[in-house]
């Protein structure tokens, strides 16, 4: 099959608002977390990465819009009129348009929110996000938990190598809301400290906000310098709990095995793990014995959810954008948060930036409510 690649890329964040600008922050060692004490959501402090609505508005009104837009809406359009701006493809019905998110405007529902509720449907928001812009096709919505971002990928490639596109344009996004805080909050899930993922004081999730916006497709004279190739991708339903992971981490061992055989990698060849790591007890084991079952154990991995909780349908396509610059960079940046391994296998967690690595692959992996997993493994573009 033709290769598919993941090109031009936008992010939208509490630590900025370009894909470049986000990594220096990283870098750095900078989190965009921070404690807020609201008891109209929460009785207790939390910590959260909010967007800056300031500066949301500030670059979302740059592109004349007319009409009203949610939050998210905004921070979608915004990022996605970055990547559609910097590949230069015009738009006809080879171009696709993917929208991921976990709840996408279910701040609609909010009794003082000013928009109806009908602007909470999924298929709203792709019809508003496609109008925008006039992409010519339909938006295809995938909201599978918190797999949605990365599995976004997987089927944007799926459709160019079926050639039902030549280019699909992805973009993710959730929203920090009483409604999601206060779904986690009752899962007992809630942080009330910095989250640490894989650490033995981890006490819970940070939840964040972003949108972020990647270009898939088969065309070599439309990459970025960041680009990768999709080597391989598979996702797995372990049908385990409709919010707890498997205790064998069956379902993420399994994506893992087929995304490396569809790649036709060995374990040894995967340079970087770019984990899922929410920082909760059941989560984060589960992943470590998934990673010690496909022999995984020895190899680099980081959670960068301590830089900006957890974004739910966002966090695998705003992780897999940080990895792409990773591989170019041929940096590992540090896994926020880690101080002492609280998991019952081993793991090679990334306890401080690493510049000058020499760096081919990596591997992103996401597991979500429902028994949802997904693994796609990205080779660093040559061409």
């Amino acid at each position: 099959m033709n290769k598919v690649y993941v090109s031009y890329n936008n992010i939208v964040s509490a630590l900025g608002f370009t894909s470049e600008f986000v990594v220096e922050n990283i870098q750095n060692e900078i989190s965009g977390l921070e404690r807020i004490h609201d008891e109209s959501i929460l009785p207790n402090p939390f910590y959260s990465a909010l967007i800056s609505s300031e500066k949301l508005e500030e670059e979302f009104q740059k592109l004349d819009p007319k009409g009203a837009f949610t939050r998210l809406e905004k921070m979608m359009i915004t990022s996605l009129h970055s990547v559609i701006s910097d590949s230069k493809i015009e738009f006809n019905d080879r171009v696709g348009l993917i929208i991921s998110t976990t709840k996408g405007n279910v701040d609609a529902l909010d009794s003082e929110n000013p928009f109806p509720p009908e602007r909470a449907y999924l298929a709203t928001l792709g019809n508003t996000i496609r109008d925008f812009f006039d992409f010519k096709n339909d938006a295809i919505i995938i909201s599978n938990a918190c797999v949605s971002g990365i599995l976004a990928i997987a089927v944007a490639k799926r459709f160019i190598q079926q050639d039902t596109y030549d280019h699909v344009f992805v973009v993710s996004g959730d929203v920090v809301s009483p409604f999601i805080l206060s779904g986690f909050n009752s899962f007992q899930a809630l942080s009330g400290e910095l989250c640490k993922p894989y650490d033995e004081n981890r006490t819970g999730i940070n939840i964040g906000e972003v949108s972020a916006t990647a270009l898939v497709t088969n065309s070599t004279n439309h990459l970025a310098p960041e680009s990768v190739e999709i080597a391989g991708e598979s996702s797995c339903n372990d049908a385990n709990h409709i919010s707890g992971p498997s205790r064998t981490g069956e379902g993420l061992y399994r994506s893992i095995q087929l995304a490396l055989k569809q790649a036709k990698l060995k374990p040894s060849e995967i340079d970087y793990i770019s984990a899922h790591g929410t920082a909760t007890a059941f989560n984060d084991e589960m992943e470590a014995i998934a990673f010690n079952r496909s022999e995984l154990q020895n190899v680099p991995l980081n959670s960068l959810k301590g830089y900006f909780g957890h974004t739910l349908g966002a966090s695998g396509l705003l992780e897999t954008i940080i990895g792409m610059h990773s591989l170019f960079n041929n940096t590992l940046y540090t896994s926020k948060g880690f101080e002492t391994l609280g998991v019952s296998q081993p793991l090679n967690i990334i306890k401080s930036t690493q510049k000058n690595k020499s760096l081919h692959t990596f591997l992103k992996t996401a597991s979500g409510f429902g028994g949802c997993n997904t693994a796609v493994i990205f080779k660093k573009n040559t061409l």
